[in-house]
């Protein structure tokens, strides 16, 4: 499927929005038993049904359901997987001067694909929402992000209460992400947004020392290998229009970060050899690094280029983001260049500290410079 029907856009967002009040309060009653699960779906339904008409006024050709039915950009989808459950962490994930809410996900048997998985009836509503004049595109946590979920130090987890060979576990997980994906695809999903924090993680010395793994250590290669491996089983031998882009962050969660570092320790793998279309990028600080990594993109993928915040309100300037776009082109050429926020704008449902209206002002900036841009 071309450019011109499928994602990536010129002018593109990467998934989430700010959680209206209404919403934020219907959540909050249902958790202290005030309303039902009927009563909070409805109120669901109409602040969706209210984004998604926001979305396609503000121009945007691909839209989303905001991510307003999660708490979390990658632990909902989890949980929605036979085998897995809920966990109450020791810790929450630590950011920068902060640290999130103490969840997580465990195993409780052998990882399954559940035919029944809510973010199914999420997909349905929102592209039945959106009809048939823009893309309802579907992001979900990267199969290297549930495992890295499941199996980095520090996580509690239950691995081998129920797999003595982890290339078992392995299979399973890209088993289960196999079958969901081509489940949304019998629902009419063409596009697919594989969310993964993995990778910048492995950008980050401090977050591997604290980790306990040093940045050039034998074993982040081999977790390179092993990512790299998840991700292209979980999307091999799919429909050829189905469209698999996938979204590399630092950390999004209520405006700070977790880690810093370029690209360069993991573009070889992840831009060379991990088999999705294209790559939506983090490149609105200087914590990214510069565009150097982007050499080791093939010429069949694309670059979504994150210059646009979405933690702070401030509104970058014109000239400034197209003179990074026209340097990023010593790498990879403008026809295959695209702009959007370097993250959503509520990676959980905190949400980054702006108002709704500042949020409505980054999307309206990045349609108004892409324009400018490609015409």
């Amino acid at each position: 499927m071309g450019n011109k029907n499928n994602a990536p856009f010129r002018a593109d967002i990467v998934g989430s929005f700010l959680r209206p009040e209404e919403l934020k309060k219907a959540r909050a009653d249902y958790q202290e038993h005030k309303i039902t699960a009927e009563e909070l779906k409805a109120v669901e339904d109409k602040c969706i049904t209210e984004l998604i008409g926001k979305e396609k006024a503000a121009g945007l050709q691909c839209v989303t359901d905001g991510e307003f039915r999660r708490s979390w950009w990658h632990l909902d989808f989890f949980w929605g997987f036979e085998g897995v459950e809920y966990q109450k962490a020791e810790q929450g994930y630590k950011f920068h001067d902060e640290e999130t809410r103490a969840e997580s996900a465990s195993l409780s048997g052998k990882v399954r694909f559940n035919p029944n998985h809510p973010f199914f009836e999420h997909f349905t509503f929102a592209s039945q929402v959106a009809g048939n004049e823009v893309l309802t595109k579907q992001t979900i946590p990267s199969p290297s992000q549930f495992y890295m979920a499941l199996s980095w130090p520090g996580n509690q987890h239950a691995i081998a209460d129920f797999y003595t060979d982890e290339e078992e576990l392995y299979s399973d997980i890209a088993d289960a992400y196999q079958k969901s994906i081509r489940k949304f695809y019998e629902l009419g999903c063409r596009n697919i947004q594989l969310d993964d924090c993995t990778w910048g993680m492995l950008c980050s010395r401090e977050y591997m020392a604290a980790k306990g793994v040093t940045a050039d250590a034998e074993q982040v290669k081999a977790l390179q290998a092993l990512y790299v491996r998840l991700n292209n089983e979980a999307i091999a031998d799919l429909p050829e229009d189905l469209v698999i882009n996938t979204h590399v962050c630092r950390g999004n969660y209520h405006s700070t970060w977790a880690g810093s570092g370029s690209y360069e320790p993991v573009a070889e793998s992840l831009f060379a050899k991990e088999n999705v279309h294209a790559y939506y990028l983090e490149f609105d600080t200087e914590r990214a690094g510069g565009f150097e990594p982007l050499r080791f993109v093939p010429e069949n993928k694309h670059v979504v280029l994150g210059l646009i915040t979405s933690k702070h309100p401030q509104l970058e300037e014109k000239e400034q983001i197209k003179q990074r776009i026209q340097e990023a082109t010593q790498y990879v050429p403008l026809d295959r260049l695209y702009l959007s926020p370097q993250c959503g704008f509520a990676s959980t449902e905190e949400g980054n500290i702006l108002t709704e209206e500042e949020q409505w002002n980054k999307v309206a900036l990045v349609r108004e410079i892409a324009a400018e841009v490609w015409g």
